[in-house]
């Protein structure tokens, strides 16, 4: 199964609006995509986390570039900072562990 996991934080107050009136609507998306198997939102030292586990990682792909997800992505650089990281994995992480690989293996956006 892919794993996917993401912390973002909002730029500003208008950053912190955009944000979260894309969040929601993406994470309730995701959480009903085809392939999704996992879903849950954290906040962990700032960041806004999502821990998600797809059948596979095209599934993932797919929910990723369609949607109110792909309008998100397209805003990020001018409302958030984050991270993301996925992998292969047969187990879902603690949530301790997904931040951890989030913070030593994650990609600075």
């Amino acid at each position: 199964m892919h794993i996917s996991i993401t912390g973002l934080k909002p730029k500003g107050l208008w950053g912190f609006i955009r944000f979260w009136t894309l969040a929601i609507p993406s994470f309730a998306e995701a959480k009903s995509a085809k392939g999704n198997l996992f879903s849950e939102v954290k906040k962990i030292n700032g960041y806004n986390c999502t821990l998600t586990a797809w059948e596979n990682r095209e599934m993932m792909l797919a929910f990723m570039r369609n949607g109110i997800h792909l309008k998100a992505m397209k805003a990020f650089h001018s409302i958030a900072t984050g991270r993301t990281y996925g992998y292969e994995s047969d187990a879902i992480p603690s949530w301790e562990e997904a931040f951890s690989l989030l913070e030593s293996k994650g990609k600075n956006y």
